[in-house]
């Protein structure tokens, strides 16, 4: 049986992501996620051993990369 990668829907409601669903929120590839967060180019918080992103920064990051273009 072969491994599907999820494909759960990101809650609306909710206030910040994993990485992973950052990265689908974006559009961007979970590798580019990490690559931000390592430059600092997006702020993230750490429950318990998680690393979260809160909406309203990936909100402010769109913005900002909506600017850009």
């Amino acid at each position: 049986m072969s491994k599907k990668r999820s494909t759960s829907i990101i809650d609306e409601t909710s206030g910040a992501f994993t990485v992973d669903e950052f990265a689908h929120y974006v559009r961007v590839s979970p590798a580019s996620a990490w690559r931000l967060l390592k430059a600092g180019a997006l702020p993230r918080t750490r429950i318990g051993g998680r690393v979260v992103i809160r909406r309203v920064d990936a909100d402010a990051f769109l913005a900002r990369c909506a600017g850009v273009a």
